[in-house]
């Protein structure tokens, strides 16, 4: 059973920012969006590219090999070529911490 983990704290990030971080031998992408973080797998479903190096805006990600898009909150494909949804994990802050819980594969 997964529990929280310290991905990074709060001063590592600020609204509209993203971070590329390692949680438990995973590589995931936190966001904050206002006062709200969330968290992703480092994952495009459409071919397996990385999506921390794409453009973050709004809600969403872009993908820099193709230009699918993600939804940061759940990891929902907004738009092809990617069908299918990348891994999304729940995030939770203690004080300046930011903890993620892997979900479950």
């Amino acid at each position: 059973m997964s529990e929280f983990i310290k991905a990074a704290t709060r001063s590592e990030l600020s609204s509209g920012d993203k971070l590329l971080v390692e949680v438990d031998d995973q590589l995931v992408i936190l966001f904050q969006v206002g006062d709200d973080y969330f968290c992703l797998d480092d994952v495009c479903t459409h071919d397996g590219g990385t999506l921390s190096d794409g453009e973050f805006e709004g809600f969403a990600i872009a993908c820099p090999r193709h230009g699918a898009k993600f939804d940061v909150r759940c990891g929902k494909a907004l738009c092809m070529p990617a069908t299918q949804n990348t891994g999304s994990h729940e995030v939770k802050v203690d004080g300046d911490d930011i903890l993620v819980k892997l979900a479950d594969a």
